[in-house]
């Protein structure tokens, strides 16, 4: 009797906008092909999760019904440009602050294949692992698959272009002991639950009810991107979802930033001439 095929995969599209300041479409064009192999050629096959990613020509509008990866330079530059929660058809987004990684003297490749890979394995920022600890104790764990492994240092390289390392459904689930099976992509991780240097996770104690909280290796934050910008995964997931909001429609956000970048030019050419 032939066997059934296998089920397809759902494949997301992911619609890249680049509307940073401090990057070209030639900085950014040859990392959507680094991307693509990481979420098909690894992600996939770890996650059942599979996207195809094409970035949007300037002033051009994304494709009906697709996801959001947005490259902008902070997240003042995404309010001002009506950049919110969700894309303009309430579906996932995720941003990428270009300016503020270079600020911070870290890679934006790194920075877009962690909001792409997070905003894969859980779009509705409403995931999480339940570790219970006695019989009325506990504590979530946020299902964020870069934030254990998210420094540059532990990153890989595809065609030149550095990406994320990311965790396996392994890292969450306690029951492994040490170096039993694989807990993240580029086997740096020993343990479920570790967190390696630099690394952090959203955790909530469900008996206190102290909200969310991050958890880093140091015990105690070590840069500002483990606090969390304002719009980013871990200040919505600390929101209530009926308090998100949506993104203005593309054609709004596309006057914004044309007005935006004058704004920009006008300051650069005050300080070249002071």
């Amino acid at each position: 009797m032939p066997q059934a095929p296998p089920p397809q995969l759902a494949t997301i599209q992911i619609a890249v906008i680049n509307e940073s300041t401090v990057l070209t479409a030639t900085d950014v064009t040859p990392v959507i092909p680094a991307l693509q192999q990481q979420v098909t050629n690894d992600f996939r096959p770890a996650w059942g999760v599979d996207a195809e990613l094409a970035l949007v020509p300037q002033g051009q509008q994304p494709a009906a019904g697709s996801w959001w990866l947005v490259i902008l330079d902070n997240s003042d530059q995404a309010g001002a440009l009506g950049y919110h929660d969700l894309t303009s058809e309430g579906l996932p987004m995720g941003k990428v602050f270009a300016a503020s990684d270079l600020t911070a003297g870290t890679s934006w490749t790194v920075t877009a294949s962690h909001e792409l890979l997070e905003m894969l394995a859980d779009p509705d920022i409403n995931l999480s692992a339940f570790i219970q600890n006695a019989n009325t104790t506990g504590t979530l764990y946020a299902y964020e698959v870069c934030d254990a492994c998210e420094d540059d240092s532990f990153g890989y390289q595809i065609n030149n272009i550095l990406v994320s390392d990311f965790v396996y459904p392994a890292w969450f689930e306690t029951f492994w002991t040490q170096g039993a099976t694989q807990f993240d992509q580029m086997k740096q991780i020993q343990n479920p639950l570790q967190l390696l240097k630099g690394g952090y996770i959203g955790t909530f104690n469900v008996t206190a009810g102290s909200g969310w909280q991050q958890q880093t290796a140091e015990k105690t934050p070590t840069s500002m991107k483990q606090r969390g910008h304002v719009g980013s995964r871990r200040e919505r997931r600390a929101t209530p979802r009926t308090q998100w909001i949506n993104s203005l429609p593309q054609r709004k956000i596309h006057g914004n930033a044309q007005e935006y970048r004058k704004h920009v030019q006008t300051i650069t050419r005050r300080r070249e001439a002071a």
